[in-house]
């Protein structure tokens, strides 16, 4: 990248951290770490919500799928719409009504203090995977766009992100959120105008090329379910998506920054509705991408492909200034959604594990002294994670796939709390221990029975299937089982 660039996207950074840090006098209680005093305006929880959904991996991924192929991810967008109407109408009054900063105190009034810390626990080693993924790729991108060693950009991000996380807890975390979510729409909106611009024939040649190769497909129709097809897409996107909006941390802890009940709402419908046309737009850039690199062949090295295609354009085709300011895009991605992992998981260690009941004095300073030291430590795991990247990827995936293993009971464990009201403690351990089995058989047969041979024990399912069988099978096992037992309790 030129100077210009350089300086635009350091001095973006520089701005964030001390914008984000100017929170501090503001941060001065839990109550104020942890939901802002419940008085943040919503177009700003809006706008954090839609930040935290796309992260800088959606920013490249995106682009890198529509480019080598179509726009089967939009499939997974537009599910949204029923998870937000899920969480507006059920989850955001519910979460409201417990009162509580942390997303799985309910589980502990419906089922015990084991659902909560099963939840929780869940949650934070996802967390600290997520965090380093995401800190790990933004060094591998800055990597290759500016030759900086990796370990020295992981390390500079991470500080970064914690030290405006941790002096202006979730209001810094927010209003930041809110600030880079409006740099990446319009980093992506520049984008986007470069491409049709850069066309020789005008705007309608891009649409002609990406037409004559079948770009703007959602996908196959086909009722395969082994293969990434519309409806495999499209169930996958509900279920996760209702994950997300319905009991995530991450959004929870937003729907109790707003004012009231109203606000909370208006903010989880405006923030997840968003991501619909924005998950288009970054479709659409790896459309144009195509489209570009058909019309200009030679501008592309034989060995940019992918994921590195749009970070590939961006440093050599994106005007001076401009380079600098997409590249503070895929960082603003990145950086919000650690931001908001660090945060929420010093509020669910604080709320979860040390709740102090002590006089209000000596319990508040407690309350802080766990947060900033829960965030100081989760965002040096996080680093410490992001490193190990390098070089032990495989051992890091192996602990990631363990940890969706048991996290894909939540979303079964908050369903059958919520609908299945008859439904105690005991059949809910027994139907989250047979959903975590069908997630582990579906995540690991593949990899475990094709070794030995047993070629009819692997899962004839496409993986996206794993949270949509497991969540059923926790509801379903909970829900009959629970009719039973109460069936038996009448009849004694």
């Amino acid at each position: 990248m030129s100077t210009v660039d350089v300086v635009v996207f350091v001095v973006y950074l520089i701005g964030v951290v001390l914008f984000g840090s100017s929170f501090y006098k503001k941060n001065k209680s839990a109550k104020a770490f942890t939901v802002g005093n419940s008085n943040i305006p919503t177009w700003v929880i809006s706008m954090s919500i839609f930040a935290t959904f796309v992260s800088s991996i959606s920013y490249l991924a995106l682009p890198g799928f529509a480019y080598i192929a179509d726009y089967n991810p939009f499939v997974f967008s537009l599910s949204i719409p029923v998870a937000v109407y899920m969480a507006v109408k059920f989850f955001v009054p519910l979460y409201r009504s417990v009162g509580s900063p942390s997303a799985y105190t309910y589980l502990e009034h419906r089922f015990g203090k084991w659902a909560k810390n099963y939840a929780a626990i869940m949650y934070l080693l996802t967390q600290l995977m997520r965090a380093g993924t995401i800190l790990y790729l933004l060094a591998l991108t800055l990597n290759v766009i500016l030759g900086w060693d990796i370990v020295t950009i992981i390390i500079i991000t991470g500080l970064s992100v914690m030290i405006y996380s941790l002096l202006g807890g979730i209001q810094a975390v927010v209003w930041t959120d809110a600030i880079q979510g409006i740099v990446l729409v319009v980093g992506a909106i520049v984008c986007a105008g470069v491409l049709l611009g850069s066309m020789p024939e005008g705007p309608s040649q891009l649409f002609e090329i990406a037409s004559e190769h079948n770009k703007f497909s959602l996908g196959d129709y086909g009722l395969d379910f082994n293969k990434s097809t519309v409806w495999v897409v499209l169930i996958y996107g509900l279920f996760i998506n209702l994950q997300n909006y319905g009991i995530d941390q991450n959004y929870i802890q937003r729907y109790m920054t707003a004012s009231s009940d109203k606000e909370a709402k208006k903010s989880a419908l405006m923030g997840g509705l968003l991501y619909i046309p924005v998950s288009l737009l970054f479709l659409f850039i790896g459309t144009g991408l195509f489209a570009y690199y058909q019309v200009y062949p030679d501008a592309l090295p034989a060995d940019i492909m992918d994921d590195k295609v749009f970070p590939h354009f961006i440093v050599n085709v994106l005007p001076i200034g401009i380079t600098g300011l997409l590249v503070a895009s895929i960082f603003a991605a990145g950086m919000s959604t650690v931001s908001t992992s660090v945060n929420s998981s010093a509020t669910i260690i604080l709320n979860d594990f040390f709740k102090f009941e002590s006089d209000e004095a000596s319990s508040e300073r407690k309350s802080m002294k766990t947060l900033y030291l829960s965030s100081f430590v989760f965002a040096v795991l996080s680093i410490g994670i992001a490193v190990a990247m390098i070089n032990v990827q495989s051992a890091l995936e192996a602990w990631w796939k363990l940890a969706s293993i048991f996290s894909g009971g939540m979303l079964g464990l908050f369903l059958l709390g919520y609908y299945a009201k008859k439904v105690q403690s005991k059949v809910a351990i027994v139907a989250v221990i047979i959903g975590a089995l069908v997630i582990a058989w579906m995540s690991l047969s593949p990899l475990l029975f094709d070794q030995i041979g047993l070629d009819g024990l692997i899962s004839p399912f496409h993986n996206y299937l794993n949270i949509v069988f497991g969540t059923a099978a926790i509801f379903l096992v909970g829900f009959i089982i629970g009719v039973f037992v109460n069936k038996g309790k009448l009849n004694e």
